[in-house]
């Protein structure tokens, strides 16, 4: 066989940083782990290299495999993401590659070309490609891929084809290292890595947590979380919850089932300050960055992601989220039951300006439009996000699995942190 001989070793995990193996595992052992669905890695370089030049993460129980190529200056090149959706198909779920200018530029390097290559069940997907980088312009196609090109048929342990191979013009024979790799990376070793997994509502619970303090990136100080103000009350007597951008296309995108009632919103206020350089002077500020709905008055004992009809957790990469997408920067609580005559009413308030057709309501609340479906006694609650694109949404869950209330970040803290 031509190419050159390479080494193969096996562990439980992988350290980016450090290049190295963590929990370094016989064949046998990976073997077993591969049959119990556990985490476990495969690391391969060419017999007498420092560095791997592909590196394959695998974790049945996550559904996940990845695969890490790197060149021959030990730089990452081209990632997969491979999820196991069916016994035996693996489908290409993400593909990321990148072309540096030189073998001087570094690991992902900004201006580097980079392409993005994201695939969907249903031959669904898009190709984006920035031939300068970040800072350049970005094309989105529709990938023209055969059905064969999407999925891989899942590799029985030791028979995964090398994803590199096309890249290093073949390889020949696949030995076991005789020691582990012990890494090639600069500095510390970081963390090894995990599977990934789904984003959570992380800070969003501090924003009702009156009196505890958290830091963002943007450069305020002594922020500290406040009072929740009180909003109106909604009430859904089909037991149906709607959570959607209100000038949504057909039915709503998230529902949730809780008792028929009414309900009380609120908003989460936060009090921070900053030295503004326009004004020269300290500005202190209040915001109002989340929106809750109070079910019960039961304890949170636990979150969930509200998902819509096709949402599949085993496709999100990690720490993404699904939830209402928005293209008005505006989304909205409302009973499911009488979602067409509360969204029509919405329309024309808002498009027509029918004085009739819905409520104002006072800002401070976080709200801003009311509109009823008197018959039904059901109502819709329109508010203001930051802006346009997905709001993911969280079901707090109480000690018997109950909804106790349902929460959405409407503006962006970027890295909220609680102090």
């Amino acid at each position: 066989m031509g190419g050159p001989v390479v080494e193969m070793s096996h562990a439980e995990g992988w350290d980016f940083q450090a290049g190295a193996e963590v929990g370094p595992l016989s064949p046998q052992e990976a073997r077993a782990r591969d049959s119990a669905g556990l985490p476990y890695v495969v690391a391969y370089r060419a017999a007498g290299s420092a560095g791997p030049f592909e590196v394959r993460l695998v974790s049945w129980r996550d559904h996940y495999a990845g695969v890490w190529v790197y060149d021959e200056h030990g730089r990452r090149v081209e990632h997969l993401e491979l999820r196991l959706l069916d016994e035996d198909r693996l489908l290409r779920r993400y593909t990321e590659r990148w072309v540096y200018a030189g073998p001087e530029v570094p690991e992902f390097e900004r201006s580097s070309d980079r392409t993005v290559l994201e695939l969907f069940p249903g031959g669904r997907g898009s190709l984006s490609r920035r031939p300068q980088g970040d800072a350049g312009p970005m094309t989105v196609t529709v990938p023209d891929l055969a059905e064969g090109e999407r999925w891989l048929r899942r590799p029985e342990f030791g028979s995964w084809p090398l994803f590199s191979a096309d890249r290093s013009g073949g390889v020949g024979s696949i030995r076991c290292a005789a020691a582990p790799f012990t890494g090639t990376g600069p500095g510390a070793a970081g963390d090894p890595w995990s599977p990934p997994r789904p984003g959570g509502p992380g800070g969003l619970i501090a924003l009702f947590s009156p009196g505890t303090r958290i830091t963002t990136g943007d450069h305020r100080e002594n922020t500290v979380v406040l009072e929740p103000d009180a909003g109106p009350r909604l009430r859904v007597p089909s037991g149906r919850l709607a959570v959607d951008d209100p000038l949504g296309d057909g039915r709503p995108r998230i529902t949730i089932e809780i008792p028929p009632g009414t309900y009380p919103l609120e908003t989460a206020q936060i009090g921070s300050g900053y030295h503004s350089e326009f004004e020269d002077a300290w500005v202190e500020r209040t915001d109002s960055p989340a929106v809750r709905l109070r079910v019960s008055d039961e304890p949170v004992a636990s979150w969930t992601m509200a998902l819509g009809e096709g949402d599949d957790l085993r496709l999100l990469r990690d720490g993404h989220a699904y939830g209402f997408d928005t293209g008005g920067a505006t989304g909205c609580f409302a009973d499911a039951g009488a979602w067409p005559v509360l969204q029509d009413r919405y329309r024309r308030a808002m498009a027509d300006n029918d004085p009739d057709a819905g409520e104002d309501l006072d800002p401070d609340s976080g709200f801003f439009l009311r509109t009823v479906d008197e018959e039904a006694s059901a109502d819709l609650l329109a508010f203001a996000t930051d802006g346009d694109g997905t709001h993911p949404v969280w079901v707090g869950l109480d000690a018997s699995g109950g909804v106790a209330c349902v929460v959405l970040q409407v503006a962006w803290l970027p890295d909220l942190t609680v102090v």
